[in-house]
Parts: C-alpha cells; sequence; structure tokens
C-alpha cells in the first residue's frame, strides 16, 4: 500500500513584519486557535526586547533561532531485542520548529510573569546563547554525540 503523499505547507507572512519565520511563531504559540491572542503576546516580546537592547528585534529573534537550532537529534529504534538511540540529522523543515517549540516551551516554563515579557526573556537569553532553549539544544547535541558509535544502524532504517 502506497503512503499518503505529504504536501509542502504554505506558511503566510506575519502582518507587521512580513516574515514567514514570524508568521510560523505566532502559529506555535497559538492556542485554541486565538491568533491575535498569539500576535499580542510575540509583539509585545518584541517590544521589551527591542526597548532592552536598542537593537531590531527581528534581528534579536533571528540570532536567537539560530542558536537554539539543533543539527544532530536522537530517535529510539529496536535493534535485536535492545532499543537503541540513533543520532540523525535533524531536516531543514524541522529544525524551526524544535528551536521554535524549545523556546516556547521554556518560556511557558517560567512562572510569575505574562507571557510576553517571559518570551522576551528568552529570546534575548538565546540571543546571547544562554537559557533554557539552548541548554535543551546542547543536551539533545551531547546526546547524540555519546551515541555515535550506534550512527550505523540508522543506514538501515531506510529500505
Amino acid at each position: 500500500m502506497r503512503r499518503k503523499r505529504v504536501y509542502k505547507k504554505d506558511h503566510k507572512p506575519d502582518a507587521l513584519h512580513d516574515s514567514v519565520s514570524i508568521g510560523r511563531f505566532i502559529n506555535y504559540i497559538m492556542e485554541d486557535g486565538k491568533k491575535s491572542v498569539a500576535e499580542k503576546v510575540l509583539y509585545r516580546a518584541m517590544d521589551i526586547v527591542t526597548k532592552e537592547t536598542k537593537k531590531d528585534s527581528m534581528i534579536v529573534f533571528e540570532e536567537a533561532l539560530e542558536n537554539v537550532t539543533p543539527s544532530m537529534e536522537v530517535i529510539s529504534r529496536r535493534v535485536g531485542g535492545a532499543n537503541y538511540q540513533i543520532p540523525i540529522e535533524v531536516r531543514p523543515e524541522r529544525k524551526f520548529f524544535l528551536a521554535s517549540r524549545w523556546i516556547i516551551e521554556a518560556a511557558k516554563a517560567k512562572k510569575g510573569k505574562p507571557m510576553a515579557e517571559k518570551l522576551a526573556g528568552e529570546l534575548l537569553a538565546a540571543a546571547k546563547n544562554e537559557g533554557e532553549a539552548v541548554k535543551k539544544k546542547q543536551n539533545i547535541h551531547r546526546i547524540a554525540e555519546a551515541n555515535r558509535a550506534f550512527a550505523h544502524f540508522a543506514r538501515s532504517r531506510r529500505r
């Protein structure tokens, strides 16, 4: 039986910056279809970033994403009755998703502030190569490096 065809999604840019990456990031923040709330959260966070750094918030946003974007990840694979963590290269489409998700999760994990402030703090930290999202990336890379010996199992994955 053939697999279902997966079509490339046509992502729409956001209204303010006309950037596809910000449009996608807003969609990842969004909960229960409340896009206007997600837009307000991100735009407020970007205003906070601009006030604190005196730099363009788009540059800080791109730096943060670049610093959090992973190049390797591990997948669990069962071989001969044992589970192995096999390091694989991250697909380009997945890199942005993982980086965005880690930044948003790190911001949500903090308590006691509005989401815009938490997100701004996480974006600033990620732009400086610090923060929870960057730690997550480094941890994933460390695991992939430790399991490099099992990389040969990845080749038998495709048939």
